[in-house]
């Protein structure tokens, strides 16, 4: 059984156990797409990247993210999957330093990423900064990340309720992010069982910012159709200010 403890564009892809859709878009506002993402059912990989630092830095650290989550190979087991992916984020965190540093003093090449792993029956989420994961499980949508974000902090501070959150002026502040200049890189990680009809859905913070999630979860349990692309057209109707990107995972 696996264990995920840690000592141990437009696409469409399907494999026995899952069913995943992935559609990113620049938004009713920006020409620039800096988010990626990365759908790999075969793997048990699904994730979704957010550039920044602008000046094409943002495209070119959340490309590097999931390139280096593409070349993961097959075949592993579940602490094996977790330790490469890790690594795989780590090693990239650290270049993305170091191409800062070469472009200059006060330079930013950073990303937040939201990283879904499955294995049998379960599965684990890896983020940094304030792209989600969500999972609609019988019926009920529930955010399974915690944004790494100032406007968070506030929230759980009680400095803020959430009606400000929604259109706090400082809501682009993230507190962690791959390439981002920290004392210590860090993951944030959860894990639980799969089950039956699971829906999950990784997004940038431009997706969840611009569709309640109300509507998301509706969107999320429609099971005809491409619901990934259905996301990101509900999010252009209401002119959505920022990059879109949608990764849904279905477990059958």
């Amino acid at each position: 059984m696996p264990a995920w403890g840690d000592e141990m564009g437009v696409a469409v892809v399907t494999t026995p156990r899952f069913r995943s859709w992935a559609v990113t878009h620049p938004g009713a506002k920006r020409t620039h797409n800096e988010d990626a993402y990365v759908d790999r059912p075969d793997l048990g990989i699904w994730a979704v990247a957010d550039g920044a630092g602008g000046h094409a830095a943002g495209e070119v650290a959340s490309g590097m993210i999931a390139d280096a989550l593409q070349a993961i190979p097959t075949g592993l087991s579940a602490p094996e999957l977790l330790a490469q992916v890790r690594l795989a984020l780590e090693h990239t965190h650290n270049a993305l330093r170091e191409e800062a540093t070469r472009r200059g003093p006060d330079v930013l090449v950073a990303s937040t990423v939201v990283v879904m792993l499955a294995r049998g029956d379960h599965f684990a989420c890896l983020w940094a900064g304030d792209s989600r994961a969500y999972l609609l499980r019988q019926g009920i949508l529930r955010q399974i990340t915690r944004d790494h974000s100032l406007v968070q902090e506030l929230l759980e501070a009680g400095a803020i309720g959430p009606d400000e959150a929604a259109n706090h002026p400082r809501g682009n502040v993230i507190t962690r992010a791959v390439g981002a200049e920290l004392d210590e890189f860090l993951l944030d990680k959860v894990s639980d069982r799969l089950l039956s009809g699971d829906r999950f859905l990784l997004c940038s913070d431009g997706l969840c910012k611009t569709l309640p999630e109300t509507e998301l979860a509706s969107l999320l349990a429609a099971i005809d159709g491409m619901p990934a692309q259905a996301v990101i057209d509900a999010a252009l109707a209401l002119d959505a200010s920022d990059n879109v990107t949608a990764v849904m995972v279905a477990v059958s």
